[in-house]
């Protein structure tokens, strides 16, 4: 069996929605996973946002502009009367609920009700045209199966469980389609997987089934060796590694969530990334390895970094030191990106600085402290094993002309992160698709 997620865009209009449907029409075992209609969600946060703040003018301004896009895209994508007619009673169900909370106090618990819709009224439209057009399939609720515990954590083994309980109820059918993003919490009430949303599910799935492969279609064709809206010229990357493909998301690449990774290299189910506009092209294949041969895979970029340096004479050959340092990182739940030491100083990087001010003041205690703001986390993805050379040498070179912050080369054998100015970030990730892409650059 195979898992196919497809995202807000690919589903975003009926057009594409029937192209979907073909993308899918192979006759093999498999399970759609679906985001909401693009612009959903937001117009949905929207609302729930003005609810909880009593304004229910506003809410139903939203409500007014988001009704006519749905009526829109069922006279569009059926064919039958009978078929519209059962489009148009899905999305009244759905919006009939959402106006039913227009009466109620609206808190988070009402908020994530509210985001579940868009899932499940693409879903339900999506399987309703399969029907009309002669297709077989089965709608499974995904709020059924897909679990997470108090800490927003899925429940691999229930959902595993629940699932397949579901499937060996429909033998006799090939085809099944679910909601992405959206789960049940420990007390029932409908949730969310919050990170990588529908991405999200669809790894836990084809973890949970053991998948032949899960297939994530987005607009782009795969992940790229640079960022293709600041590098000049960009190629897709044809294989990688979980791990690469990890720390390629952590650190800036958008087409994946660097969670959605992780259920799948820990059950080795193979992930692809796929162009629903371009469905021919072969993407990029994440596996259990990279056999593309290249030393260097691909590079990204994080924004938003602040590096904090603390320097103190009593760091020198004193044990206990760091663990003075990072428990006030801990203490503050604020996770460090980067790290780098000398004899009497550390530097690090975060990426989250809503306690920045108190963090600062318990670390002035421990030493002396000083802040960059607005610096930019390039991550080098490749083969930085023990027994690589020559690859530090290529990343110097190309960097040549741009200033670094910091260096950390050795924390992992699939990357090397260098810390930049903000400013620097295009000038970097230009120098390094230059200088360590030459090869690709000159045949593409």
């Amino acid at each position: 069996m195979k898992i196919l997620k497809f995202g807000g865009t690919s589903v975003g209009k009926p057009e594409r929605m029937k192209s979907i449907a073909e993308i899918i029409n192979d006759g093999s075992e498999k399970i759609v996973v679906l985001s909401a209609v693009s612009g959903t969600t937001n117009a949905l946060v929207e609302i729930g946002n003005n609810l909880s703040k009593g304004d229910k003018g506003a809410a139903q301004t939203v409500v007014d502009t988001l009704w006519p896009v749905y009526t829109d895209f069922v006279a569009n994508l059926y064919s039958t009367e009978a078929s519209k007619a059962v489009g148009t009673a899905i999305i009244t169900e759905h919006f009939d609920l959402i106006k039913s909370l227009f009466n109620k106090a609206v808190g988070e618990a009402e908020k994530k009700v509210l985001l579940a819709q868009g899932e499940l009224i693409s879903t339900k439209l999506f399987s309703q045209y399969l029907t009309e057009i002669g297709r077989k399939n089965v709608l499974l609720a995904a709020l059924d199966f897909m679990s997470i515990d108090a800490d927003d954590e899925p429940i691999l083994a229930k959902i595993e469980s629940g699932l397949g309980d579901i499937l060996k109820k429909n033998t006799d059918c090939k085809l099944f389609v679910t909601q992405g993003y959206i789960a049940t919490n420990p007390q029932g009430e409908i949730d969310n997987l919050k990170r990588g949303g529908s991405d999200y599910t669809a790894t836990l799935i084809g973890a949970a089934l053991r998948a032949e492969e899960v297939q994530i279609w987005t607009d782009i064709d795969g992940m790229h060796n640079n960022d293709p809206r600041i590098v000049r010229k960009t190629f897709p990357i044809r294989e990688m590694a979980f791990e690469e493909a990890a720390e390629l998301a952590y650190f800036g690449a958008k087409i994946l969530h660097p969670t959605c990774i992780r259920p799948t290299m820990d059950r080795n189910v193979p992930v692809r990334l796929l162009n629903t506009m371009q469905p021919k092209e072969k993407g990029t294949l994440i596996s259990s390895q990279n056999r593309s041969g290249r030393r260097i895979t691909a590079i990204a970029a994080k924004d938003g970094i602040t590096a904090i340096k603390i320097k103190s004479g009593r760091m020198l050959n004193a044990y206990g030191f760091l663990s003075k340092v990072f428990s006030v990182f801990e203490k503050y739940k604020t996770a460090i990106d980067v790290i780098t030491t000398s004899e009497v100083a550390l530097s690090m990087t975060i990426d989250e600085s809503k306690n920045l001010d108190k963090i600062l003041e318990e670390l002035n205690a421990i030493g002396t402290v000083e802040v960059d703001s607005n610096q930019t986390i390039i991550c080098i993805v490749g083969d930085f094993s023990a027994d690589s050379t020559g690859v530090v040498l290529d990343i110097f070179e190309a960097m040549k002309n741009v200033p670094m912050r910091m260096i950390s080369y050795g924390g992992s054998k699939f990357n090397t992160t260098i810390l930049v100015k903000g400013e620097h970030k295009n000038e970097a990730l230009n120098a390094l698709n230059e200088g360590l892409f030459k090869e690709e650059l000159a045949l593409a």
